[in-house]
């Protein structure tokens, strides 16, 4: 499974404004209204289902990135959001360290296989340090698509 099977293009931005962990999952939530792959009637409902999963557990992974995601019955396939916050954002991390980087993925409720392939893959990509780094410098969302799909091609 490839990152660009389930990204969101226009889903993406280089410059997230929120500085807690439920605003940044609402400007993400809102790329993919925008988008057009969520309905804006839905989007309060997603959020708190993103949100419901946090209280779980957080999913911000460390090295700055976090990965909010969670299933819903809204979408009728995998789908994800990227963005970059310049500040970094106290997301609970596991090492204590601000996120950065934010893949949001929302998935139906009945693709587990689906859902777990696309939380390995990002996993996978976002291991090397360079890559991190230089994703959270880039600043504009047509070098981030560039630059993951080039190094998605890479990775096995």
């Amino acid at each position: 499974m490839k990152i660009s099977e389930f990204l969101c293009n226009k889903a993406v931005t280089t410059d997230l404004k929120g500085t807690t962990k439920e605003e940044i999952i609402e400007e993400l939530v809102k790329l993919l209204t925008t988008a057009g792959v969520l309905e804006k009637k839905h989007k309060s409902k997603v959020v708190e289902i993103l949100m419901a999963r946090e209280a779980l557990g957080s999913t911000a992974i460390g090295q700055g990135i976090a990965i909010p995601h969670g299933k819903c019955e809204y979408v009728n396939k995998l789908v994800a959001g990227l963005g970059v916050s310049r500040k970094g954002i106290d997301f609970d991390s596991l090492d204590g360290e601000p996120a950065y980087i934010f893949f949001l993925l929302i998935a139906p409720i009945d693709s587990a296989g689906p859902h777990l392939k696309a939380l390995a893959r990002i996993s996978r990509l976002l291991k090397d340090k360079y890559f991190r780094d230089h994703l959270k410098n880039i600043k504009d969302e047509k070098t981030i698509l560039d630059m993951i799909a080039q190094e998605d091609g890479r990775i096995t």
